[in-house]
């Protein structure tokens, strides 16, 4: 995943880090566009029209993607996986054979335990592969009977139960590095918290920051403005995904949509004068 991962459990099992790791390793199998033998990559050089069964943890994140996509309303797309390379942020995949393709979400098809793409894209988890992999390594700690922890991956968190010394698993939200921001501080019971920032992949061209954030609407990185988007959740999997598409609906629309899903979440923008937060009221609420 291009990333590191920790984790902090109260009273670990034996063998609790090698069944983490055999988590992960089932989603890069499955879900990551940088290995040429995962079921991503093969399924993203398939035919035009050519079906495939997918493992069952690729086929619930597909799922979720598309979901997301009707919600969002295109904003998260599963299928940007052409765009995404085409702007120097993904492995290397042939381009898109047509000059645009509108709307990629609506080229992939699922059936049962299948799928297939009705014209030239290819998916990227990057947006929600990450929350799906804390998500099923809190459950693996979970089937081990581990009542109390905190699991991490490239900053995205699910916190269970306290620590040994009763207190939560109190954790300070990310923030952009080079913006004064007030600090948030978080409790994660049995929460998930994600967080989508301008500042984690980006290169600098003919001196402007181009975000590995990309709209699909316009086929390219997102304006530049939105620093952070961060979004608690039950499921970090949806958590990853919300954050995804609020950076790229950018302050007005996408904390309406978020308000509008009562969903827990702040976004720092950029501004001439400093950074400008955002909150939701539920979020407002819980930190009440």
């Amino acid at each position: 995943m291009g990333t590191s991962w920790s984790a902090q459990v109260v009273d670990p099992p034996a063998r609790c880090e090698s069944a983490i790791e055999a988590v992960l390793a089932r989603v890069i199998d499955q879900m990551s566009n940088w290995e040429t033998d995962s079921a991503i990559s093969r399924f993203n050089r398939l035919a035009v029209g050519e079906w495939m069964r997918l493992p069952a943890d690729m086929l619930t994140v597909l799922r979720a993607g598309l979901d997301m996509a009707r919600r969002s309303g295109g904003a998260f797309d599963p299928a940007i996986g052409r765009l995404v390379d085409r702007w120097g942020f993904g492995p290397g995949l042939q381009p898109a054979t047509s000059a645009t393709v509108p709307a990629p979400w609506t080229s992939i098809e699922v059936e049962d335990d299948r799928a297939r793409r009705l014209a030239d894209v290819a998916l990227d988890f990057s947006g929600i592969a990450k929350g799906f992999a804390v998500d099923a390594a809190a459950a693996q700690l979970r089937a081990m009977g581990v009542a109390n922890f905190l699991i991490e991956i490239g900053g995205e968190l699910r916190g269970k139960g306290v620590k040994p010394d009763i207190q939560p698993w109190w954790v300070d939200v990310e923030a952009p590095p080079d913006l004064a921001v007030p600090k948030l501080r978080i409790a994660l019971c049995s929460l998930s918290v994600a967080t989508s920032g301008d500042y984690r992949r980006f290169r600098i061209e003919d001196g402007a920051r181009l975000s590995h954030s990309i709209d699909p609407a316009t086929g390219a990185p997102i304006a530049a403005g939105v620093a952070s988007v961060t979004v608690l959740h039950d499921s970090a999997m949806l958590a990853d995904a919300w954050a995804t598409a609020i950076t790229v609906m950018g302050p007005d629309r996408g904390m309406a949509l978020a308000t509008r899903h009562d969903l827990a979440a702040r976004l720092v923008l950029r501004t001439d004068g400093g950074a400008q937060e955002y909150m939701t009221p539920a979020l407002a609420a819980m930190l009440a």
